[in-house]
């Protein structure tokens, strides 16, 4: 037994021959394969020593051109820069020249002397028709502008009181003419009833306003609504009114003067703290906020945040004391990004060299508000944040004026010296019949949507506070909204001015976006938003806006208007794509180094002539101190074919070509084979450009290029897409 297992355990020759055979296969496959690494690692090392020293060729060749490539980036920018300021000064000489020749009585509202003047000759005149007063009203509304505008490029304090000041002594001016006329129409309610209802209801129109009112005459407590179906205004009165002496006034004026009065008396309202709570709560460490390069829309992180805006709700609640209406300023976090870039920098070689010496930006620290500040937030609209549109709605109740009564072809009307008086609603206790207290229901206000502007989410709505020259968001009760008629319906506790507004930056970050020429000084500016996509037609110093099809703005879409025109006809419009300082408030970015984005704007301006360029995915991955975007040379207006373009690589100190694609699996800095360094991108893209396309750059008009580096700058697509 132990012979047998003795003899199986040996190996014959013929086994023993092929284990030898297999073991020396195995050495020789092994021997190779380090054979091979080896090969493979030595390629790898030359390859990369190879690299090394192309990249050390490529950087001394760059150093060398530097000076001259940037003394002729900096000659191309100052030649613009000079040509646009002397453009801009003879523009302002031109406007004053013309001004004094015309000679038409009006007054300058710079010249305060004359202002006030005017405003003292106008509140003495004794002039009540309404078609006469809306002239008037509209010459002072002429007068506002032109305050507004001197009042955006001011820097003297006193001067800038000087025209607040007549800002504010017209608005109270237009407000007491509308006043007047409402009076003067309402003193002959009687002679004007509806034979349907017995009451009197009129509507007066011009470009300025739209002006709906009512005289309860008839006293039907049956009565509960009605609507100025030409007006798209309507309104519902609780019984205590229906049988009340009154008149209700609805006025739509198409512009917002009590906006810029909050905007006047709270100059720093509501700038939001870093990654805090709109109601002032400030966000726990564990909450999940995206890091440098990622970008988010404000509303996505909610879900994140949940569980802790219901506290400080639950908070909120228990000491109001009742079940408010939260204020949509408290649904969304702040946010925050990188700081603005502040100027053009003269000296290109300083800028950019600084560019390297940046650090990381720094933090707004966070700021812990108190219990009844986080109320305060709650009710308080954040004007930064939300931005009212349409226009304001004047919501008031008057005592009806005596009336006038024929005697034998005499008329008599009984004189009061206070003019019209406000009828105090709700109601005092002293005013009630019921010695009980009882609680006046709210008055129903529905609004059909001007076509003058564009909601791109649910409007929601917001009161007038005098006392404190705020918009509220409180007191809204029952609101509703239909789609498809473009209606808002709602309820107030009292007759109030009210707004409709949306989300400021609700069409940010963009989802991609385009700059390519359509021929010499002319360029298309498309931009695919959060919301809505849009397209900017440039040619010259003119833009045109086009839009996909929406409701209205046929007095903005398909005209042509200077850039700063046109940028602000789109945010009273609702489309809004631009930024400010307090945008990086509510909005992650991929932040990037601001100097670093300027000069980019700079130079695709100068070659936007020639030169396509459009979005990277990998801008957000490329870290802060650089840039990513597509560009090519194209020609003609047709769309730029998809294997045009080119990834370039933007940085402070040089720009490159690189070897990824938009296809790519991962991020690579790596340049392209055969491509060179340069100290500005112009130059790098100069290296694939044609002889044609260069020339195209150089002949491009100084205003093309400013109005589309404004637009660039005011849009910021580098780091808000």
């Amino acid at each position: 037994m132990i012979a047998t297992k003795e003899r199986k355990g040996k190996l014959n020759k013929a086994q023993k021959a092929k284990q030898q055979q297999e073991d020396e296969e195995r050495r020789l496959q092994e021997d190779e394969e380090a054979r091979l690494q080896a090969e493979k690692e030595e390629r790898e090392r030359l390859e990369r020593e190879r690299k090394e020293k192309e990249q050390e060729r490529l950087e001394l060749t760059d150093q060398e051109r530097r000076e001259d490539e940037l003394n002729e980036l900096r000659h191309l920018l100052e030649k613009n820069h000079t040509a646009v300021t002397t453009c801009k000064t003879d523009a302002v000489e031109k406007a004053k020249w013309e001004r004094y020749i015309h000679c038409d009585g009006t007054p300058d509202p710079a010249v305060q002397q004359d202002l006030n003047t005017h405003i003292s000759l106008w509140r003495d005149d004794p002039e009540v028709n309404i078609t006469l007063v809306l002239k008037q009203c509209h010459l002072a509304l002429q007068l506002m502008e032109e305050l507004e505008a001197l009042l955006r490029d001011v820097t003297d304090p006193q001067e800038c009181h000087k025209y607040q000041e007549g800002l504010i002594n017209l608005q109270e001016l237009i407000h007491s003419k509308h006043l007047l006329t409402t009076e003067e129409i309402l003193k002959s309610a009687s002679m004007n009833i509806d034979t349907e209802t017995g009451n009197m209801q009129t509507v007066f129109k011009d470009v300025n306003i739209t002006l709906c009112l009512w005289a309860n005459l008839k006293k039907n407590p049956r009565f509960r609504d009605l609507n100025f179906g030409e007006a798209g205004l309507g309104f519902e009165l609780p019984k205590q009114l229906a049988v009340s002496h009154i008149a209700v006034r609805l006025l739509h004026t198409h512009y917002d003067h009590l906006s810029l009065l909050a905007r006047m008396a709270h100059p720093r309202m509501h700038t939001p703290s870093l990654r805090s709570l709109a109601g002032g709560e400030e966000v726990p460490a564990d909450i999940d906020v995206p890091e440098q390069g990622e970008t988010k829309r404000t509303g996505e992180v909610k879900e994140d945040i949940e569980t802790q805006q219901q506290q400080v709700d639950e908070e909120v609640q228990s000491i109001q004391g009742f079940e408010g209406r939260k204020s949509a300023a408290s649904q969304e976090s702040s946010r925050n990004s990188a700081q603005p870039a502040e100027g053009r920098v003269s000296q290109i070689q300083t800028q950019m060299e600084a560019l390297s010496t940046e650090g990381d930006l720094t933090e707004t620290p966070i700021v812990q508000l108190t219990m009844m500040e986080r109320i305060e937030c709650v009710q308080v609209v954040d004007l930064m944040q939300y931005t009212p549109l349409g226009g304001v709605f004047y919501c008031d109740v008057f005592h009806l004026p005596p009336q006038a009564h024929q005697v034998n072809g005499w008329e008599i009307r009984q004189l009061l010296d206070e003019g019209l008086q406000v009828f105090p609603y709700p109601l005092e206790k002293s005013d009630l019949d019921d010695t009980e207290a009882l609680t006046c229901p709210p008055v129903g206000v529905s609004v059909t949507l001007p076509d003058s502007v564009v909601f791109l989410e649910t409007p929601q709505v917001a009161r007038w506070d005098a006392a404190v020259k705020q918009w509220r968001t409180d007191s809204i009760t029952d609101l509703s909204y239909e789609e498809k008629e473009a209606k808002i319906s709602f309820k107030m506790d009292s007759f109030q001015p009210f707004v409709l507004m949306q989300e400021t930056y609700a069409n940010l970050p963009f989802l991609s976006w385009e700059l390519r020429p359509l021929g010499q000084d002319a360029a298309l500016f498309t931009v695919n938003g959060a919301l809505i996509d849009l397209s900017i037609t440039i040619q010259g110093n003119q833009c045109m806006l086009q839009l996909g099809q929406e409701r209205g703005l046929s007095h903005l879409i398909g005209k042509w208007m200077s850039g700063p025109i046109l940028q602000r006809a789109m945010l009273n419009a609702g489309i809004n794509i631009f930024v400010n300082e307090y945008t990086d408030k509510y909005i992650i970015t991929c932040g990037k180094d601001p100097l670093t984005e300027h000069a980019a704007y700079e130079q695709m301006a100068l070659f936007a002539s020639a030169c396509a360029f459009s979005w990277s995915k990998w801008n957000a991955k490329c870290g802060a101190e650089h840039l990513v975007m597509q560009a090519c040379e194209h020609h003609g207006p047709v769309p730029v074919p998809k294997d045009l373009w080119s990834l370039y690589l933007l940085g402070a100190q040089r720009s490159q070509k690189l070897e990824i694609t938009e296809k790519s699996e991962e991020f690579s800095p790596d340049y392209y084979p055969g491509s060179e360094f340069h100290s500005t991108f112009i130059h790098m893209l100069q290296d694939n450009m044609s002889t044609d396309g260069i020339a195209r750059t150089r002949e491009s008009n100084y205003l093309f290029v400013d109005t589309v580096q404004s637009l660039l700058c005011a849009t910021r697509p580098l780091i808000y897409s």
